[in-house]
């Protein structure tokens, strides 16, 4: 799980705010996937991100492990309170619960190695053939890097050289030419 954003007025210990998430989220039926702490125009922010429990080790899609609106408020709910009293943070922030959704981040090896087989952009330290940001399907994971299906070739790319990944969700086919939509 990534390192929360931390400013010089905001820093928290993150093993104490794990330990308020993670009973609470677990408790609902669910686990969380990530967060972000971060400041936006309208106050910080502490962003929940979570998925059905068992999700991650079941390898469940974006769509088989998604929860619903209602999963998310009763999440809130009862965080609110359990950070209020840990006092983790001394200044006004804004929770939200949410799911990581279709396309969701990718976190890790894990990650890449769950959603073989989708699409996914990545963003790179060294470019292939130029590009720095390239969109393919995600091949095997092997033990540094992980294959990616750009076009007609496929590129083995390390891990250690991936700045960001993300999950593409497509709409479905494209109209044929010719047809009304």
């Amino acid at each position: 799980m990534p390192n929360l954003a931390s400013s010089s007025s905001t820093h928290f210990d993150r093993a104490r705010l794990l330990a308020v998430l993670e009973p609470i989220v677990h408790a609902h039926g669910a686990e969380m996937v990530d967060f972000e702490w971060k400041s936006e125009p309208g106050g910080w922010v502490l962003r929940i991100f979570v998925e059905k429990k068992g999700s991650a080790a079941s390898n469940l899609s974006t769509e088989e492990a998604s929860v619903g609106l209602e999963l998310c408020a009763a999440v809130a709910r009862d965080l609110s309170p359990a950070l209020d009293v840990a006092n983790l943070v001394d200044h006004r922030y804004h929770l939200e619960v949410s799911t990581p959704g279709v396309e969701r981040t990718l976190r890790g090896p894990h990650d890449y190695a769950r959603f073989e087989g989708k699409k996914a952009r990545l963003k790179l330290k060294v470019g292939i053939a130029g590009q720095k940001v390239v969109t393919g399907i995600l091949g095997p994971l092997a033990e540094s890097s992980v294959r990616m299906n750009i076009g007609s070739k496929s590129h083995d790319i390390r891990l250690d050289d991936i700045l960001f990944g993300q999950l593409v969700f497509e709409f479905g086919p494209a109209p044929k030419p010719g047809k009304k939509r």
